[in-house]
């Protein structure tokens, strides 16, 4: 009796666990709570088509068709796809690992952090003059640039009110239509190269020539904004990325240390 009691028992269990199917697609199942999930994160984004659980369903179906697909052909196999797949996997365990350490980041950023970091990294208004370089210039490329905006710099030094208007004429920035004026930004709104270039200058100073990744530039600081007038927020996203990439430093720096890595510095030159 007690057999067939607990028998009774575990078939019932058995039903109640088991998943309702809604589709099955070559033998493989689609249960009613994956399209569930599927169709509330569906809702969640912004589309021009209307999201059903039909339409859902449809698009789940299709997905796995072609994951059949691939599956069938070896896909992959193919270099491309495992380039995907590698950088599927390196987010993944990077996510694994520190997603917990990452999330304690944010909470711990006080306003008062944002004021001594502030102190050193202000929020500057300039203006510039930009003479453009290819991403892989001439020596005689870069040398024109540095002479065009010598030349120009040494107008400029006896008649610092023409900036603006040399800055019109020969900018080759989308700036130059507003006389350089790049408006304010933080320290994160600039190039590394632009930045430590005005970093601490007093208001009117004009720097350069600056060299970056958009090529040669002349800069003239014209403003430069208290701690009261700041976006507090901004600043902390600064010192939130600036610990972030500290923790992925470590991280990495750890995993170098356990691995054996050989490295020709011959071809680095």
């Amino acid at each position: 009796m007690m057999i067939k009691i607990l028998f009774i028992f575990l078939l019932v269990m058995n039903f109640s666990f088991a998943e309702d199917i809604v589709a099955t697609v070559n033998g493989e199942n689609i249960s009613l709570s994956e399209l569930e999930n599927y169709y509330r994160q569906s809702m969640l984004t912004i589309s021009n088509k209307k999201i059903t659980m039909e339409s859902s369903l449809t698009e789940l179906i299709n997905r796995e068709l072609g994951v059949q697909k691939a599956k069938k052909q070896n896909l992959i196999q193919d270099p491309v796809v495992r380039k995907k797949v590698d950088d599927l996997l390196f987010h993944a365990q990077v996510s694994k690992d520190l997603e917990a350490e990452l999330l304690k980041i944010a909470p711990q950023i006080t306003d008062k952090d944002v004021e001594e970091y502030y102190k050193n990294n202000k929020e500057y208004r300039t203006s510039h003059i930009l003479i453009r370089l290819r991403a892989f210039p001439t020596k005689e490329d870069v040398k024109s640039a540095y002479d065009q905006l010598i030349t120009i710099l040494n107008n400029v030094k006896n008649e610092p009110e023409k900036f603006d208007e040399l800055a019109s004429k020969y900018s080759q920035s989308s700036s130059a239509y507003n006389s350089g004026d790049l408006g304010f930004h933080p320290p994160s709104g600039y190039v590394p190269e632009f930045y430590e270039a005005i970093k601490g200058q007093n208001v009117g100073k004009i720097v350069g020539p600056v060299r970056t990744q958009y090529g040669v530039h002349l800069i003239k600081i014209t403003g430069v904004k208290d701690f009261k007038d700041i976006n507090k927020d901004v600043y902390k996203k600064i010192l939130h990325d600036q610990k972030r990439d500290k923790v992925l430093a470590d991280y990495f720096e750890k995993l170098r240390k356990s691995a054996e890595i050989k490295i020709n510095k011959q071809y680095l030159k």
